[in-house]
């Protein structure tokens, strides 16, 4: 698998998945275009990529609810680059609230990170991507196939990111453009902290995630750069509208 000559754009590269990811594609050889709003942990990562790769990471400062700065990742990575492979729609939160207790103001918040973005800066991705028959991963998640009470509007914006990944992926199709998402299950990084959990908490998660996953762990961002990469890839050539897990098994759980 190689990625020699090819353009990324990853939004959310500055910790977690996204991080894994960037470093995984600078491996394989890719050009990188970065988006992150920590400054200081976007540079990390890009001088650890720029270790393996031929050249320094492209690095955005974004926040993707803002519709300049998305204009500005596709525009800046063209104007670098020229050209644009594939696009990692990685960015995304998690807050914890039920039906009774999820404010509108969370509701959009979480829905503008998590969908509005993605929906944009795909948009504005897709002419680009048609060029070079390239190839869109979203980051989604199992609470997007599979239904969990405490994290209502989260899981309701991982379900409308599959199923956007499954309609544009069909729009797109003719124009040999190939859509996926993966699915990840309980991947250590600080998304469920940065949601509101504790650390005594969040250890509890982790250990409670042996027994709601069916290989007896959590994953690693590792795992899931992986199966980004893949999808992304010429290997994956006859995949399109997939909504693949990454999550030991989860997906496939039901209790007894």
């Amino acid at each position: 698998m190689s990625f020699i000559g090819k353009v990324i754009i990853i939004t959310g590269a500055s910790s977690g998945i996204g991080s894994a990811t960037a470093i995984h594609f600078a491996k394989l050889g890719a050009k990188l275009s970065l988006c992150g709003r920590n400054k200081d942990n976007l540079e990390k990562v890009a001088n650890e990529c720029e270790k393996f790769g031929e050249c320094k990471p492209l690095t955005i400062i974004a926040e993707l609810t803002n519709e300049c700065d998305s204009k500005n990742i596709v525009e800046s990575t063209i104007r670098q680059f020229s050209k644009l492979d594939v696009l990692v729609n990685n960015a995304g939160i998690l807050e914890t609230g039920s039906i009774e207790n999820t404010s509108l103001e969370q509701f959009d918040r979480i829905f503008n990170t998590n969908v509005r973005s993605v929906y944009y800066l795909t948009m504005l991705a897709v002419p680009h991507l048609i060029k070079t028959s390239g190839s869109i991963v979203n980051v989604s998640s199992v609470n997007g196939l599979r239904s969990f009470p405490g994290v209502l509007a989260y899981n309701m914006s991982k379900s409308s990111i599959d199923q956007f990944t499954r309609c544009v992926a069909l729009e797109l199709s003719s124009k040999k453009v190939r859509v996926n998402s993966v699915n990840p299950g309980v991947i250590v990084t600080e998304l469920q902290k940065r949601g509101g959990l504790s650390e005594e908490t969040y250890q509890k998660f982790l250990e409670r995630s042996k027994e709601t996953h069916a290989l007896g762990r959590p994953g690693n961002p590792d795992e899931v750069a992986k199966t980004i990469a893949f999808l992304a890839s010429d290997e994956a050539s006859f995949i399109t509208g997939a909504n693949l897990p990454v999550d030991g098994g989860r997906h496939a759980m039901c209790p007894r």
